[in-house]
């Protein structure tokens, strides 16, 4: 795509002065084919609606991202509530606006003939989590358990695995409880059917995703995207959903124009609960 190789060539200061073309990235996907295919119909529909230009901006990971919004090298991510913390604490970065997902909160799921019937019962077992910094498979089912009195660092025997060698082990009895979002726990009876599973746990709604704007950009411009998405709210979201892949698990989403830093206080809560006090570091990067 001959425009991208020519705004990935553009003097950060040329992007500040005009910011006629702004970079944008998503965390959690790896590669600009990707990218693009899950993310085109949204930077079409932005574009229309801002009358701004975005050009996609590759990162292999959350590190990547908030290096390059640093750098002044990027100027739009979207991305995750834990991975928000960490950028703002790295780079000053300003939420612009956010999106509430439909049904996203951690639960603790066990077997139904397990015997276990509350979080107490876990204490000295096996308990599965997703991937490392997952905010709702990892540091939102953590949390969980530390605001029911466990300390999921010393009263359990934590692991963590892919969610699908998760959800197996759940099967077997391997483990005693897995942490999962609500999405996976529907997955696992349509899997599963035949299996009894028992929430054991739901844990609060997790704080939102959301697009950032790096410190660089003109305030001007973030209203402009702002404004641009809460206005088109609707068609906005049906760019999002038209996208393939991944972005399924945005449906039922709402968008959030008004978004405040303090909004991510608990999230920097579970960062403390696994032990990272300084929220300036990406855990499992």
């Amino acid at each position: 795509v001959p425009f991208l190789f020519v705004s990935l060539l553009t003097p950060a200061h040329a992007q500040k002065e005009s910011m006629s073309e702004l970079r944008f990235a998503v965390t959690d996907v790896v590669g600009l084919e990707t990218l693009q295919r899950e993310w085109g119909p949204f930077q079409k529909a932005l574009e229309a609606k801002s009358g701004l230009k975005l050009s996609f901006f590759a990162v292999t990971n959350r590190t990547a991202a908030a290096e390059a919004l640093r750098a002044k090298r990027l100027d739009l991510v979207f991305t995750g509530p834990a991975e928000y913390v960490v950028m703002r604490a790295r780079t000053d970065a300003v939420p612009v606006i956010a999106l509430q997902r439909a049904d996203y909160y951690p639960n603790f799921v066990v077997r139904a003939d397990s015997g276990i019937t509350d979080v107490a019962a876990l204490k000295g077992k096996k308990v599965a989590f997703g991937p490392i910094g997952s905010t709702s498979r990892h540091l939102g089912p953590m949390q969980l358990l530390a605001d029911l009195g466990l300390s999921p660092r010393s009263d359990i025997q934590p692991m963590h695995v892919n969610p699908n060698v998760g959800l197996e082990a759940l099967k077997r009895g391997d483990i005693a409880a897995m942490g999962m979002n609500y999405t996976d726990y529907q997955k696992l009876r349509e899997r599963d059917p035949g299996t009894p599973y028992f929430v054991l746990a739901r844990g609060r709604d997790l704080p939102l995703d959301l697009i950032l704007a790096g410190s660089h950009v003109d305030k001007a411009v973030v209203e402009r995207v702002r404004k641009a998405i809460a206005e088109n709210a609707a068609e906005m979201t049906k760019a999002i959903l038209a996208g393939e892949g991944e972005n399924v698990k945005f449906k039922g989403m709402v968008w959030v124009p008004s978004i405040r830093d303090e909004d991510y206080h608990y999230v920097r809560k579970m960062y403390g609960t696994i032990g990272q006090k300084q929220f300036s570091e990406f855990v499992g990067d």
